[in-house]
């Protein structure tokens, strides 16, 4: 059999794990979704963003900066999320260390989050400024 006869099954199989790894994803992000309070909360709080982008007629780059701080917020979450689920597989009663390295996960996502509503700050007060006509100065 020459290298030509063997790519289709190749190919096949490379498409068939890439599926299979993206169904495996979409089934973490679900489990975040699902159990985790704070996730819903993002998902709120992403929604609104979006209704406000598209309602006030947002920049491409603005759109952009918010994806990209949506991706930001959702990516630390579910790796808090895997975070704690290892720390308390590996030890299921309390622990110092283990309680330090919760934390620690805890205290990206919180920086995520900061960072993000302060990019969401500094997009949309112009917006809703003109919007509201709201003057920064009084005279």
């Amino acid at each position: 059999m020459g290298k030509n006869e063997s790519q289709p099954d190749f190919t096949k199989n490379l498409v068939k794990r890439f599926l299979a790894s993206i169904q495996h994803a979409l089934k973490g992000i679900k489990i975040g979704l699902v159990k985790e309070l704070n996730m819903k909360i993002h998902l709120v709080a992403t929604i609104i963003v979006i209704g406000a982008g598209f309602i006030l007629k947002i920049s491409t780059t603005e759109w952009i900066i918010l994806v990209l701080c949506i991706g930001f917020v959702f990516s630390a979450e579910l790796l808090n999320t895997a975070v704690e689920l290892i720390a308390d597989f590996i030890s299921p009663a309390q622990h110092p260390d283990i309680g330090k390295i919760k934390d620690i996960a805890a205290g990206a996502v919180l920086i995520a989050a900061i960072v993000s509503v302060i990019t969401g700050i500094l997009i949309f007060w112009p917006y809703l400024k003109m919007y509201f006509t709201i003057s920064v100065y009084t005279e």
